[in-house]
């Protein structure tokens, strides 16, 4: 399945919120996200970061609206690194911005940017609150945390079925990619996943609005899902392996390469490290992470 699915780098929620296509489902999600009612999908510039300009890393959503830049993170597992992630992605964002602008970054005028606003989409099956504050300087050592002359908050949302409700209420495309998640996890009490997607996209109601689109692409937005449902499946082999290690140095070193391998959109080394100790070795090096 790994050399199947390598190029299926997306995920199904950037698919729908990330789609030039249905910006109106974007601009949805940003209403309810921030409480605000904004009328006009053209408001909306999408400016999410792709691999080829940023030499494999990307971020997931990306938006510009009025005087905001908007940065929305999928997660299938809790990560408390986003804070970092994130400051990467709005750093190279704003650099790209300030280029597009044909700004000078080194001049005597002050150069304006979109405030940037930075939340997480978690729907992972460790037990989370329904919404907590992410900081970077969480990172740094206690007793020096205060002095540190940067901080970054992220706002983590869980959006698992029952929680957030009115948030996720607010936004139909929102409220039915939860329907759709949580109905391929009932079917995977019985079915293997692959079989779990068919049936739950199957069973998609005719008013959904995002209906229409996912069967249009129902082959791709097959293996986004498989995708999603393997890396999570490789996160948990790694973090066993990491225990068997008998010490948490260990876990948090698999975890550190799975993530990046992740950025870099390597999902069959991934796969591949997960299962092999050696591959795994070799890589620990390749990132310096031995």
């Amino acid at each position: 399945m790994a050399q199947e699915l390598k190029n299926y780098k997306d995920r199904l929620f950037c698919f729908i919120f990330g789609n030039e296509e249905h910006r109106d489902w974007t601009l949805s999600l940003y209403n309810a996200v921030s409480g605000r009612n904004y009328t006009d999908p053209g408001e909306i510039t999408i400016t999410t970061m792709t691999e080829a300009l940023y030499m494999g890393m990307h971020n997931d959503v990306a938006i510009l609206i009025r005087d905001e830049l908007d940065l929305w993170e999928h997660q299938a597992s809790f990560n408390p690194n986003m804070p970092l992630r994130m400051l990467q992605y709005t750093a190279n964002i704003f650099e790209k911005l300030i280029t597009l602008r044909k700004k000078n970054k080194f001049g005597t005028k002050l150069i304006e940017l979109p405030v940037p606003k930075l939340v997480v989409f978690y729907n992972g099956l460790q037990e989370r609150e329904d919404e907590m504050i992410l900081k970077l300087s969480e990172a740094f050592p206690a007793e020096q945390a205060a002095d540190s002359d940067i901080e970054v908050r992220v706002r983590m949302i869980n959006i698992n079925k029952g929680r957030n409700t009115k948030m996720v209420s607010g936004c139909k495309a929102l409220e039915e990619y939860v329907w759709l998640v949580d109905r391929i996890r009932d079917y995977q009490k019985e079915y293997e996943v692959s079989d779990a997607v068919d049936l739950a996209l199957n069973d998609m109601p005719d008013d959904f609005v995002i209906r229409v689109y996912l069967e249009a692409n129902r082959v791709e937005v097959k293996k986004m899902l498989l995708t999603e449902y393997d890396e999570v499946r490789t996160m948990e082999l790694f973090k066993e392996e990491g225990r068997e290690e008998g010490r948490a140095e260990g876990e948090s070193r698999l975890s550190t390469l799975f993530t990046k391998l992740r950025e870099l959109g390597r999902t069959e080394d991934a796969f591949k490290a997960a299962e092999d100790q050696q591959y795994r070795e070799k890589l620990y090096k390749e990132f310096q992470l031995a």
